[in-house]
């Protein structure tokens, strides 16, 4: 059976092997293309992570499914000081997620490459899950 989600891309491998223990894990991510994803999404969905970039994902590429139990989006303020007379002031746009891992997938469809818009992709559920 396919469904339709999200999709988080670029995440280390290290990332995906850590959540793959089955343990909850809190992410910090700052990819302007994955936090646009992210505001269409709310706590409670599946969410498709994998390593390939956004620009390269295509039918076929492997991924696992996670389920998002919590979601913050925040700006933070950076405050630079080059010298005691010039500063530089900017704003930094971050994601804070907690996922668990569902399992592993494949994507079977993808869209919402385009600027500003979130990725989805269309996957094949998998038959079976990690008991946990």
């Amino acid at each position: 059976m396919a469904m339709k989600c999200a999709a988080l891309t670029g995440i280390s491998q290290s990332v995906i092997a850590e959540l793959k223990s089955g343990r909850a894990r809190t992410l910090e991510l700052n990819s302007a293309h994955n936090i646009i994803t992210l505001t269409d999404t709310t706590p409670g969905e599946c969410v498709f992570m994998t390593s390939v970039n956004q620009e390269d994902l295509s039918p076929g590429d492997a991924g696992i499914m996670v389920d998002l139990l919590a979601l913050n989006i925040s700006m933070k303020r950076v405050v630079e000081f080059v010298n005691p007379s010039f500063f530089e002031e900017r704003e930094r746009m971050s994601a804070r997620i907690k996922v668990q891992f569902r399992g592993t997938t494949i994507a079977r469809g993808v869209e919402g490459r385009s600027w500003g818009e979130p990725t989805k992709v269309e996957i094949i559920r998998s038959a079976c899950y990690r008991a946990g």
